[in-house]
């Protein structure tokens, strides 16, 4: 589950770990040590969390039946998903990447059920609940094939949704996003169409790193309704930021999701840049009262002008290549050399 350091003034001291992320927030965790290159299979990117790119099928790409490996057991699928039903807005992202509209989707707190940037590409797909209010009754009507969600969501409703249709789950959502693209594509059978989609996305990782001005850290702040976060390495965007290149301010570079910092340590936000947003609706989180105070004026970046406010629903409940890729559109027009 997600850890998430508390940073104290001074001593940026850990005071606790929290568990389990808002079940509505896109929640992410750290996992394995390390990067780990993929080199088989003519692929360019990398990943990061061993213990999830341990997942998946060992048949021929394409070839069913197949049995799949994932984090609740292992499921057996004897021919490619027609309708397929999906539990958070990264299994949607990630569907929606390799070319296939689910029959069914969870909703979450975007517009219209699901984040804003895929609100055109998720127009008739049925409602199945909320990501942690699921209605099993609307899954079951849909009669899927296939179900993928994560064991963080649904660890709990898996003998039901297995019941119901073969059922694949990630270990979490978030952080391992591009190894948990790779799941789902197993899962689907589209195991060639998702390392295209991968290599993709590291060409453009690297198009923009090319065109980034100089080296400067990257601070990432996100205002949620009862605390502000700086986010780690061991989030959907730290890890994009790495693909990148471009480095982060020491308080920020960890190997957790995010750091809680309070109000009056806002200070500890430094970055050559600052990229904010807020979870929900701003007037429901301290970014007005932060924004408009003295203390985040007098951060150097802010009085720079090295600061801007992005899109949560991309930056941080993205959570697949869709997503992504915006983010890199994002960096280069923000980062990129000017003239």
């Amino acid at each position: 589950m997600s850890r998430i350091r508390i940073a104290v003034a001074g001593a940026l001291a850990l005071a606790v770990v929290l568990a389990g992320c808002g079940s509505d927030d896109g929640a992410q965790s750290d996992a394995g040590p390390g990067d780990t290159e993929v080199a088989t299979g003519g692929r360019l990117f990398s990943t990061a969390d061993q213990e999830t790119a341990k997942l998946g099928s060992d048949a021929a790409a394409g070839v069913f039946p197949r049995t799949v490996k994932h984090a609740l057991g292992e499921t057996k699928l004897d021919k490619k998903p027609e309708k397929v039903v999906v539990l958070d807005s990264g299994e949607l992202d990630d569907v929606l990447a390799l070319g296939i509209t689910p029959v069914g989707m969870a909703t979450t707190a975007g517009q219209s059920g699901v984040p804003s940037y895929l609100a055109d590409k998720a127009q008739g797909i049925k409602t199945v609940g909320g990501i942690s209010e699921l209605n099993l009754e609307a899954i079951a009507s849909l009669q899927p094939d296939l179900i993928l969600g994560s064991k963080l969501r649904a660890n709990d409703l898996y003998d039901k949704l297995s019941a119901i249709a073969p059922t694949v789950m990630s270990i979490r959502p978030g952080f391992p996003w591009k190894e948990n693209f790779l799941l789902v594509a197993d899962a689907v059978g589209e195991e060639t169409k998702a390392t295209e989609v991968l290599n993709d996305y590291q060409k453009r990782a690297n198009d923009v790193k090319g065109k980034v001005e100089g080296s400067p850290t990257i601070s990432l702040v996100r205002f949620r309704p009862a605390e502000i976060r700086l986010y780690g390495n061991k989030s959907f965007i730290g890890v994009i930021l790495k693909d990148v290149g471009v480095p982060r301010p020491k308080v920020q570079n960890v190997e957790d999701l995010a750091v809680e910092v309070s109000q009056e340590n806002i200070g500890q936000a430094d970055g050559d840049w600052i990229f904010y947003s807020s979870y929900g609706k701003p007037e429901t989180t301290a970014e007005g009262t932060v924004v408009n105070g003295n203390l985040w004026k007098a951060v150097p970046a802010v009085k720079a002008g090295q600061v801007s406010r992005v899109d949560d629903e991309v930056w941080f409940l993205g959570l697949g290549p869709v997503g992504a890729m915006l983010v890199l559109d994002d960096l280069e027009k923000l980062l990129g050399k000017k003239g």
